[in-house]
């Protein structure tokens, strides 16, 4: 008898032991889950929220909009500052390139030369493929070994070829404009965004340099293998606009580059961006600035 009232004395013991650790356990649990979870709506919530552009509403650190036909400044954000031009220098080599009036249907070696340091490309090892090929690779897709192999080819020596791309920026009064090479992997090229739109501005004046420019995709076929290569220039495949020329550039020095020759709104306007922070960002930026130039002219003309 003794024995069973002990043994019910402790079951209810325990009972009532573990009922108050119930109470007290069970709403800690719950506000560290609703602790858990408001921190996760807050970290959410953070990571949708928009960054506003900067005053101005450009993130690159220079940039300019330029009106072709009249040569008017219509947008500007440190314009004159010289900076690295990546890939945009490719505009002036290609210039230099054609006016040596090469026959774009011969085919050119590529060798371990031009390959070596030549960052991604699709070219291979002694791949023979056509100038009029390794040409769109150059200006749509920025293939630093495709145009290696274009200066070689023009009959022009390497140091003869940059002292002719120099010689070309003096003749188009770009004077914040050197050249060290013809790829743009050099931080050493450099300009302006003002110069850099003069520089687009005679380079689409060359019809076929307008037509690659602008093509979205290209197809071809060396001795061995088979190419598709598409353009980086994004604003391609947007509808609000027509691109009528231009040029993507990038390496670490020059940040993320753009110049580009675009029709909207019944205007033509040539916009550059260099130093943008992201490939996201400096397209942004372009659309930004065009959509102010078009604002601004309408509010001009209607004061």
């Amino acid at each position: 008898m003794g024995y069973r009232i002990v043994n019910r004395g402790f079951l209810t013991l325990v009972a009532i032991l573990f009922c108050c650790a119930a109470i007290d356990v069970v709403p800690v649990q719950a506000r560290t889950s609703k602790s858990i979870h408001r921190t996760t709506k807050r970290r959410i919530a953070r990571r949708h929220v928009r960054r506003r552009p900067p005053q101005g509403g450009v993130y690159a650190r220079s940039a300019i909009v330029l009106d072709p036909a009249t040569g008017q400044v219509l947008f500007e954000k440190n314009s004159d500052r010289v900076a690295p031009i990546a890939s945009l220098t490719k505009l002036m080599t290609v210039m230099v390139f054609l006016e040596q009036r090469p026959d774009l249907a011969r085919s050119a070696v590529v060798t371990r030369a031009e390959l070596t340091g030549g960052g991604h490309t699709q070219l291979r090892d002694r791949e023979q493929v056509a100038l009029g090929d390794l040409l769109h690779m150059s200006l749509m897709c920025s293939d630093n070994v495709a145009t290696r192999v274009l200066a070689r080819e023009s009959g022009l020596a390497p140091g003869v070829f940059v002292a002719r791309m120099n010689k070309k920026s003096q003749e188009l009064s770009l004077t914040g404009t050197h050249f060290t090479e013809f790829t743009g992997l050099d931080e050493r090229n450099l300009s302006t965004a003002a110069d850099v739109a003069r520089l687009l501005r005679a380079a689409a004046d060359d019809p076929l340099i307008r037509e690659i420019s602008t093509t979205r995709s290209y197809a071809f076929r060396s001795d061995s293998r088979y190419h598709r290569i598409p353009n980086t220039n994004r604003l391609l495949y947007n509808r609000g606009i027509e691109v009528v020329g231009g040029k993507t550039g990038f390496i670490n020095e020059a940040g993320y580059c753009l110049a580009t020759w675009v029709r909207t709104g019944g205007r033509d306007m040539i916009t550059v961006v260099l130093g943008s922070p992201t490939n996201a960002t400096r397209f942004a930026d372009v659309l930004r600035m065009v959509r102010r130039a078009i604002d601004t002219g309408l509010s001009q003309s209607q004061s």
